[in-house]
């Protein structure tokens, strides 16, 4: 089993590690321009990182779960390989925002892009699943005990 999901488990630690990494400027900038928290407005800089990495956070569950369900139903290696391309663009995203607002809109769209493609391998691999004839079999006895106590 280890062999089907090793690379979405790679591709979910380094996920991992890079949100690690964009908490940690949080704090790094919070040091340099003497923003404690809870307070989130300050120097510019800090504001941008402060909401790349609060941005970046906000995908991160959306990112996960498509790349698992897209692993485990469509194939493990495609879907790691766009999760690898999409940790890539959020890095990019994070640093063209930590510079300037501007900076972070061709990544934006490129991780956006990528997300919807997630979404796409997701679907195709449940569609084929649930589609294929041992998978009618399978729900209609899951639907048999439902329809049995909607007759009583």
């Amino acid at each position: 089993m280890r062999d089907q999901i090793d690379l979405l488990a790679t591709v979910t630690v380094l996920g991992v590690l890079e949100q690690a990494y964009f908490a940690l400027q949080v704090i790094y900038a919070r040091r340099k321009y003497k923003i404690s928290p809870p307070e989130t407005a300050g120097h510019p800089e800090f504001e941008r990182i402060f909401r790349a990495q609060a941005n970046c956070s906000e995908y991160f569950p959306i990112f996960v779960s498509l790349l698992w369900v897209a692993g485990i139903f469509f194939h493990q290696g495609v879907t790691a390989a766009f999760g690898l391309l999409y940790l890539y663009t959020r890095l990019k995203y994070f640093q063209g925002y930590a510079v300037a607002a501007q900076g972070r809109l061709g990544p934006l769209y490129a991780s956006a892009w990528l997300l919807w493609l997630l979404l796409g391998l997701a679907i195709a691999g449940l569609l084929a699943h649930f589609l294929q004839p041992h998978s009618f079999t399978r729900m209609a006895a899951l639907a048999q005990p439902l329809q049995q106590h909607g007759a009583q």
